[in-house]
């Protein structure tokens, strides 16, 4: 009699646990991990404790795999049954020095930040003239051997907006503009910022050399100081540059994918995916990216744990490696796991920062559709619209996505996540507690509900191309 009164409550019939495979006790249970915790999550001391011992986390660095150390250590502790590391290699970058000032007439110091994967300037500076672009389809057209001898400057600007739209647009300077900038004869690249701060810091980001282009040094200036590059060309002056960049790639460097999970009951084989990555760029703490992130899934991942009863399906964690220079972390797995991949039955990241979630959206068979909407509707509460074709999965969830891995996204707001975007100002203090206690809620819910219904979520729809660094926000080409 009870559970029929249950049943009534949360409106739930026979009809419908047919098409969601799920009971009224499930949604209770799914209720009552969201509302533990939005009443207080271990989130925020998680990522406190990531930033404030270990810091920033660039991939292959010996504080790297301090990183995986804490990471393993504390998904032990918060109750995962299986936890173990999946070793990743790749190319070890490093940054060194690097300081840029215009020199002349019009002397002055320039905030600059070497790109991820650039060249060096070779063991001393260039100094150069500057030719300014507004954009990078206005690099494109320079005719070749247009800029041999100069620095070419992209001086486009990247707009704000909640779901981070703005970024594709201008990232595609950043990632490819070097080669093209090469094939033009330029000695050196230089952009403004891929963010939204008018901060004097500078933005990094990875870069990538074409094949058939020269290798020339690449950085990104802070917005203020791009800003005073154009105005002095728009008053007619020649800008010269001296640049010194001391970066460098230093063999193959080692990390690992640091997984943990909550075995299911019934099909322990069968996995539900959450995670955010391990690394970080080297300038600020890591703090929204992506420390934020792993702490918002092993928290959710812990409320799960801590159940009477584990789910049906198995609720994996993964603190991903290596995403920052190339998801690397996240192709070794995808690798490994090969025509496994429907052990998999959906996968979400928490990469975009610490802002609160406002919509579930998702790519599933048409028979999960019913699995959404339940889930949809648990989520609610928090301030979350359930929405239907649009948006993507996490950079790192993109090659499980290629073999056909589901997807869902609990898409966080981030207005204001560009302006600490790979940037020192990438630290704690930007952090809200209870924005985290938020996410929490939301991931353990989804987590918990993906897990324990009898639907199987099918196949996503595969991209026609291999996706970017992050399919919700880059160009369809790196």
């Amino acid at each position: 009699m009870r559970r029929a009164v249950v049943a009534i409550a949360l409106g739930v019939s026979s009809a419908a646990h047919a098409t969601t495979g799920l009971e009224a006790d499930d949604l209770r249970t799914a209720e009552a991990l969201r509302d533990a915790a939005l009443r207080g999550s271990p989130a925020f001391d998680i990522v406190d404790e990531l930033t404030t011992t270990i810091g920033p986390r660039l991939a292959g660095t010996e504080a790297d795999h301090r990183g995986v150390a804490w990471a393993e250590a504390k998904m032990k502790a918060l109750g995962f049954d299986k936890v173990w590391r999946e070793p990743v290699s790749f190319p070890y970058w490093l940054r060194g020095h690097e300081s840029a000032a215009i020199v002349g007439e019009h002397a002055q110091p320039l905030e600059v930040t070497t790109l991820g994967g650039s060249v060096g300037t070779n063991g001393a500076p260039i100094e150069a003239d500057i030719v300014a672009f507004p954009d990078l389809a206005a690099l494109q057209a320079a005719p070749d051997g247009s800029l041999d001898g100069k620095i070419a400057f992209v001086a486009y600007r990247m707009g704000r907006a909640r779901d981070g739209s703005g970024y594709g647009p201008a990232v595609g300077a950043r990632s490819g503009g070097a080669s093209i900038a090469a094939r033009k004869g330029a000695s050196a690249l230089l952009i403004r910022s891929i963010g939204t701060s008018s901060n004097r810091f500078a933005h990094t980001g990875q870069m990538r050399y074409a094949d058939d282009a020269p290798k020339i040094p690449a950085a990104a200036l802070s917005s203020p100081d791009a800003d005073q590059i154009s105005r002095l060309i728009a008053r007619g002056e020649t800008v010269r540059v001296r640049l010194d960049l001391a970066a460098v790639t230093a063999g193959i460097g080692q990390s690992w994918n640091v997984i943990g999970d909550i075995t299911g009951r019934e099909k322990p084989d069968e996995f539900v995916a959450i995670g955010g990555h391990l690394d970080s760029w080297d300038q600020g703490t890591g703090a929204l990216d992506d420390g934020a992130g792993v702490a918002i899934t092993m928290a959710a991942g812990a409320a799960i744990a801590a159940l009477p009863e584990a789910p049906r399906r198995t609720v994996r964690v993964i603190a991903w490696a290596s995403e920052e220079n190339g998801l690397m972390g996240a192709r070794e797995h995808a690798k490994q796991l090969g025509a496994h991949w429907p052990s998999y039955q959906i996968a979400a990241e928490s990469d975009f920062g610490a802002g609160r979630i406002y919509a579930l959206r998702s790519s599933t068979a048409p028979e999960a559709t019913p699995v959404i909407d339940a889930i949809g509707r648990v989520l609610a509460p928090l301030g979350i619209a359930t929405e239907y074709g649009v948006g993507g999965p996490g950079p790192d969830v993109g090659p499980l996505v290629m073999l056909g891995v589901p997807w869902g996204q609990l898409a966080q707001d981030g207005t204001d996540y560009f302006d600490y975007h790979h940037t020192p100002n990438d630290t704690l203090d930007k952090i809200d507690p209870k924005a985290l206690d938020q996410q929490v809620a939301a991931y353990a819910a989804f987590a918990y509900l993906a897990a324990e219904t009898t639907v199987d979520f099918g196949e996503a729809q595969k991209p026609a191309t291999p996706p970017p660094a992050d399919p919700r926000r880059d160009p369809p080409a790196r």
